[in-house]
C-alpha cells in the first residue's frame, strides 16, 4: 500500500482533496481510478474534485483538476482559490502571484481577510436567446434565468441540459439563478460530478456575465449567492466583451492526513 498525504480544502462549499507534489509525484492523469475513490464520499476522502500542485516554470505553481469521476477536468474556479489558499498555507506562495490551469496563466491575491480572488479569462463570445445563455469561463456553461429557484429540482432540471442531444457527448455545467434585490443566487449540476454542488466558481462566474448583460451593466461587481457561502465577481465590459475578471470569495482548510491506495 502506497500513503498519500493530502489537504482538504472548501470554497463556498466546493470541496476539494488536494495533493502536494513539488517534491514528490503521487498520482498522474493515469490514476483516473484511484482519483475518482478519493472524492468518493463513502469509500474515499469525499470531495468534488482532486487538484495536483506542482511546480511551473512560467508560473509560481501549476493545477491540474480533475472531476470527481477521475477524469482531467476543465478550469475549476473554487478549486483555483483553494488551490492557492493551500499553496499559500504550504508557504509556497505568498500574497500575489500567478498560477497554471487548464486554460492558460492567472493571476490570484490572498486577501486580509483570507478570501483568494484569481482573475478568469476574458469573455468574448456569448450565446444568447429568450431562455437562456452560452459561454466558456474557463469550462463550458448554461445559464438559465428563472422566477424561483425553490420550485426547481436542480438535478433533474441540470440532467435533462446536460444530457440533452446537444450537449451530451461533451456535457456543459448547467446554471439556474434567481435575481435577488442586490445581485443574485446561483444554483448548479456539474457535468464530472453529475450532480449538484454548493458552489461553481466559473458557474458563478458565467452568471455573473449573463446578469451583466441581461441588465446591460457595464462595468462593476456582482455578488453571488450559493448554497456553499457568498462569492463576488468583478469585471471590465468593453465592445470586445468581458476582461479583468476576478472571481473572489472564502477558501478554507478542513483537514489534512494520509489516505492509503493500493501499489
Amino acid at each position: 500500500m502506497t500513503l498519500i498525504p493530502f489537504i482538504k480544502y472548501q470554497g463556498a462549499g466546493n470541496d476539494f482533496v488536494i495533493i502536494d507534489q513539488f517534491d514528490k509525484q503521487w498520482l498522474s492523469p493515469g490514476d483516473e481510478k484511484i482519483i475518482n475513490q478519493l472524492c468518493s464520499r463513502r469509500f474515499g476522502v469525499g470531495a468534488d474534485g482532486l487538484i495536483l500542485l506542482e511546480p511551473s516554470e512560467e508560473a509560481d505553481f501549476t493545477m491540474i483538476y480533475f472531476n470527481a469521476d477521475g477524469k482531467v477536468g476543465s478550469l475549476c474556479g473554487n478549486g483555483a482559490r483553494c488551490a492557492v489558499a493551500c499553496m499559500h498555507y504550504l508557504q509556497r506562495f505568498g500574497t500575489e502571484g500567478t498560477f497554471m490551469a487548464f486554460d492558460g496563466k492567472h493571476h490570484a491575491r490572498m486577501e486580509e481577510d483570507g478570501s483568494v480572488e484569481i482573475t478568469m479569462q476574458p469573455v468574448d463570445s456569448v450565446e444568447l436567446n429568450s431562455r437562456y445563455f452560452i459561454l466558456d469561463t474557463g469550462s463550458p456553461h448554461y445559464v438559465s434565468f428563472v422566477e424561483d429557484l425553490s420550485d426547481l429540482d436542480i438535478v433533474e432540471s441540470g440532467k435533462a441540459i446536460r444530457y440533452s442531444d446537444r450537449f451530451r457527448e461533451h456535457g456543459i455545467n448547467v446554471n439556474f439563478v434567481e435575481e435577488l434585490e442586490q445581485g443574485i443566487e446561483v444554483n448548479t449540476y456539474e457535468r464530472g460530478v453529475e450532480d449538484e454542488t454548493l458552489s461553481c466558481g466559473t458557474g458563478v462566474t458565467a452568471a455573473a456575465i449573463s446578469y451583466a448583460i441581461k441588465h446591460n451593466q457595464r462595468n462593476g461587481k456582482v455578488d453571488v449567492r450559493t448554497k456553499g457561502g457568498d462569492l463576488r465577481v468583478r469585471f471590465n465590459r468593453t465592445p470586445l466583451g468581458f476582461e479583468d475578471i476576478w472571481l473572489g470569495g472564502p477558501a478554507t482548510r478542513v483537514f489534512e492526513g494520509n489516505v492509503e491506495i493500493p501499489g
